[in-house]
């Protein structure tokens, strides 16, 4: 059986790569980066697994959920022995001790949960790259003023340096998809900016953009005293907010 043989998975958010240049560029951004141990979410027909087995020298995993598709995998790639999760993403222990890096066309369905797993795990990724729907791509990238700038842009940018690496067009996919994609690369940065703690940053960031059209005043009322909300910086609205602004405000929350 040959993947396009393989069933697509509507409720999985499955579209095959199947444009060798672009799975080279992906490797090729990968390679930039060192790591010993390396994860593959959502490797479908094994387009760009093929290249990751080649890597001499790491601890390779891949997690797929599909049956279908780790039945294809272990019958055309027997490298894979022993190497693959059978399990969701969402659900699974971090697949290595110490530090791993992430690789991925990832689902389009669950691509936002992926990155909350990857802030979960953010001591010991040393890396992510990942294929994300464009406009999801664009929004974990966006800075403060723009008006996709939102909860990705700010709990991702505030623990990971992103950057928007390449666009992919529809026709790199079998079937393919309804919309563009694009490639990011994250890396943690250096130093994160001080915060009281992540859980009210997230809680903050959160309530901010929950009414994004209100002013900060109006969104995170419940959040402060009534005295620190005389403050001028509430009378902006969340996307005009840096990761800073935000992290700064959280010394002051109840």
């Amino acid at each position: 059986m040959n993947h396009q043989q393989l069933s697509l998975k509507k409720s999985l958010g499955q579209h095959f790569l199947r444009d060798e240049n672009i799975c080279r560029k992906i490797f090729a951004a990968l390679n930039e980066n060192e790591f010993q141990q390396l994860l593959e979410v959502g490797p479908g027909g094994g387009a760009l697994t093929k290249y990751l087995l080649e890597i001499p020298g790491i601890y390779f995993k891949i997690v797929e959920i599909d049956d279908e598709k780790v039945e294809f995998l272990q019958k055309n790639f027997p490298a894979l022995q022993g190497r693959i999760i059978h399990q969701d993403f969402l659900q699974i222990e971090k697949p290595f001790p110490g530090h791993f890096t992430v690789i991925g066309n990832f689902p389009y369905n669950i691509s936002t949960q992926i990155l909350f797993k990857i802030l979960e795990w953010k001591e010991d990724v040393q890396c992510m790259i990942g294929m994300f729907q464009k406009e999801v791509a664009q929004r974990i990238a966006a800075s403060e003023g723009n008006k996709v700038y939102g909860v990705l842009s700010v709990l991702v940018q505030a623990f990971f340096s992103v950057e928007y690496l390449f666009e992919v067009s529809e026709g790199s996919f079998s079937p393919p998809p309804k919309v563009k994609s694009a490639v990011i690369r994250l890396k943690p940065k250096s130093s994160v900016v001080p915060m009281k703690s992540e859980k009210y940053f997230f809680l903050l960031v959160k309530t901010a953009f929950n009414q994004r059209r209100k002013t900060l005043r109006n969104a995170v009322r419940n959040l402060f005293e009534e005295t620190i909300l005389q403050d001028p910086v509430f009378n902006k609205r969340a996307e005009q907010l840096r990761i800073e602004d935000f992290a700064q405000l959280t010394w002051k929350m109840k």
